[in-house]
């Protein structure tokens, strides 16, 4: 993967399943919402596009579904220009937030709809909507109408109707939105389970970062109408390329502060009260330049036993501690910021500090990541 110019070219995968070329949008012929995209899906991928409300996600969704049409650009399937051809001729499954189900139907005429579309001969239908049921575990529910089913059921169904005739592509937007958290959480794992196991290729759209995280094999971060960046989820998270991805995967403190040197994959930031910190430089490139360090709060130590004896710490007062069961929460004000947060695990052995105490803190220079000002 390269970066060219702000915007995120895949080039490696020559024989890309689903790929958007220079692609473009706007609806007033002024304002991109999608600006110059360039991304390449290799068969069978999940790929989820994650970005807040208006970053250009469920637009590019859109039109890879043939509902919205580019202002500039190609949008390629199996190789093949999809521009003109219409949404029903483009085979590609769709589930959306709202289910989309009709309901004067039963389960199972929701099902064979869209194999009737095809012309698919009746014993073919009942078989295909038969084995689409009993794949999300709905198999005798195919006489009752949608009405009469809970919202995860729906949902189930919904998948089914997008899965029944065996699409290569499927394409979800939201589709978990309207669950709770604990059914959320298990289609989550369906979702994913299916998808692979059936070897489709998902692009799936959401704003929920740990539903990215956890469902996809890349993760397109979103924002202002361009992809941030690329990335498998664990790299996305450990190493964010600039300030809005570390901001916007997980939680995330930033300290403020200005290169004092840079050695190597090491340098030195000087923060705004004067203390000196180590840090990987990413996105800064000579000593003068302001930078923004990010550290993951789990990647903090106030255990200097744990630290390099070299390594440059910070002082630390404890302003909350939060007890969250498996972790323990700390808010502390450091070096101007009073919201940072420092996790740590709660084991028998594991430091209960109070609010008042005056600490020492420090981190490997790998985990802190001096970015984008």
């Amino acid at each position: 993967m390269t970066k060219q110019g702000g915007l995120v070219a895949d080039n490696s995968n020559d024989a890309a399943f689903v790929e958007f070329q220079r692609v473009q949008k706007s609806y007033d012929g002024e304002i991109l919402v999608v600006k110059d995209l360039n991304l390449a899906m290799p068969k069978g991928e999940f790929l989820t596009m994650l970005g807040p409300s208006g970053s250009g996600k469920t637009t590019c969704l859109m039109m890879l579904a043939g509902f919205e049409t580019a202002t500039h650009g190609e949008i390629m399937l199996d190789g093949q220009p999809i521009n003109n051809i219409p949404p029903h001729k483009r085979g590609i499954g769709m589930v959306f937030q709202n289910y989309a189900l009709f309901p004067h139907m039963t389960v199972a005429e929701n099902l064979s709809f869209p194999l009737e579309v095809r012309k698919i001969g009746k014993s073919d239908r009942e078989a295909k909507v038969k084995r689409a049921l009993d794949m999300v575990q709905m198999g005798d529910f195919g006489n009752r109408r949608p009405a009469q089913l809970s919202g995860g059921q729906q949902q189930r169904i919904a998948l089914a109707r997008a899965l029944v005739f065996e699409p290569e592509l499927v394409l979800m937007d939201e589709p978990l939105g309207a669950l709770d958290k604990q059914l959320r959480e298990h289609m989550q794992f369906e979702i994913t389970r299916l998808a692979h196991e059936l070897g489709i290729t998902t692009v799936y759209v959401t704003h929920d970062q740990t539903e990215a995280l956890t469902m996809s094999d890349r993760v397109a971060v979103f924002d202002d109408g361009r992809i941030q960046q690329l990335a498998p989820p664990d790299q996305l998270y450990e190493e964010p390329e600039n300030s809005f991805v570390a901001q916007f995967i997980g939680e995330n403190n930033t300290l403020q502060g200005v290169v004092k040197s840079i050695s190597g994959d090491t340098c030195i930031v000087t923060l705004e009260d004067g203390s000196e910190i180590d840090a990987k430089p990413v996105n800064v490139s000579q000593p003068g330049e302001r930078t923004t360090v990010s550290i993951r709060p789990e990647r903090v130590e106030f255990n200097k036993d744990r630290l390099h004896d070299d390594a440059h710490t910070l002082k630390a007062t404890v302003t909350e501690f939060i007890y969250m069961g498996d972790v323990f929460r700390f808010r502390m004000s450091v070096a101007g910021n009073d919201e940072f947060i420092v996790k740590t695990r709660n084991a028998p052995d594991a430091v209960k500090l109070k609010p008042g105490e005056v600490i020492e803190i420090g981190w490997l220079p790998q985990d802190c990541r001096a970015l984008d000002a």
